[in-house]
């Protein structure tokens, strides 16, 4: 069953994101298996990211790639979102 997990996190940056994504390409990870779709942008205090997974055991195996990045870039600490999805609607 798909997954959507919301990152909405206070306090970070552009640059902390834009960082995190050219350290996931250089690990690999820029595009994980089970990732369909990935969007972030800032808000008003800080950065928001919506990623939708194919599975759970996806989006945690993505996890152990990405946790230790955002540590090393200094992201704030937040707690991911989850929610089941029930529909996704290309275009």
């Amino acid at each position: 069953m798909a997954i959507a997990i919301l990152f909405d996190i206070p306090g970070a940056t552009r640059s902390q994101y834009d960082a995190v994504i050219r350290k996931l390409q250089d690990a690999g990870e820029g595009a994980p298996p089970g990732r369909l779709y990935h969007v972030a942008g800032p808000t008003q205090d800080g950065w928001r990211i919506v990623d939708v997974w194919d599975s759970q055991v996806h989006f945690e195996r993505f996890g152990q790639t990405l946790m230790p990045i955002l540590e090393e870039t200094g992201f704030p600490s937040f707690e991911p979102e989850p929610w089941p999805v029930h529909n996704v609607i290309v275009g």
